[in-house]
């Protein structure tokens, strides 16, 4: 019986949370709306983010490009880089690269990481630009230098595939450590790979074990593999 009467005060509980957590988000949502018609662009950013995953009001990618835009167009770099995220993914417009590189741009020159290095990958890629890797190098480098751990790791890409910059295994290491000893796992693979077969860095089969095990231990398949060549040698 006090089992019974326990899980029905739960139940009671949980549907209490649900509601009270419904009717806060569609106060949250009346707020945003209000402050958003009067022009205050972090208000718009928050409101394209609430149609974007559908809380507080059914979920609309158009609407979620309108106020995107409208914050955007303020000069909101959230807002800038999410809706360049919107026109390379197509979700509610159009697909179109030129237009992401556009928007990507605008909020990487405000000093966004994440748009600084999303814009070095459509030069990279050749997506919306004509393929440029200097200018890949170039945003790649402020994302890294901002400690953005993808930006990091694919500037190493660079350096040790020689693309945008002279190869250069040195730089390689260092941009891998980077992003390695934030725990990205791509880094800590080939910080293995370049202590295995020392570039850039003394040969040290040690180093290279404790890199593979580090993206092993991350699921990286490429790791595992490479971690059991290590142990069967």
């Amino acid at each position: 019986m006090r089992i019974l009467l326990l899980t029905i005060v739960v139940l009671f509980l949980s549907a209490c949370t649900s509601e009270e957590f419904d009717k806060a988000s569609t106060e949250k949502f009346d707020k945003a709306s209000t402050l958003a018609e009067q022009g205050n662009a972090s208000a718009q950013f928050n409101l394209g983010n609430m149609y974007n995953n559908g809380e507080g009001v059914t979920q609309d990618y158009k609407q979620a490009v309108k106020w995107y835009r409208k914050a955007a167009e303020q000069g909101f770099p959230f807002a800038q880089y999410s809706l360049a995220v919107i026109y390379d993914t197509g979700k509610g417009v159009t697909q179109d690269y030129k237009q992401a590189v556009k928007w990507f741009r605008k909020a990487a020159e405000r000093g966004d990481d994440t748009a600084q290095n999303n814009l070095a990958l459509m030069y990279d890629n050749g997506k919306g630009v004509t393929q440029d890797y200097k200018q890949a190098v170039k945003w790649f480098r402020k994302a890294a230098e901002q400690g953005f751990d993808s930006a990091q790791y694919n500037l190493g890409l660079m350096y040790n595939n020689g693309q945008g910059v002279t190869q250069d295994y040195k730089q390689a290491v260092k941009w891998y450590r980077k992003a390695a000893e934030q725990g990205y796992a791509k880094a800590q693979f080939n910080l293995g790979v370049m202590y295995e077969k020392g570039q850039g860095v003394t040969q040290d089969s040690k180093q290279a074990v404790k890199w593979y095990r580090k993206a092993a231990e991350q699921g990286s398949a490429s790791a595992q593999v490479n971690l059991a060549f290590m142990y069967d040698n």
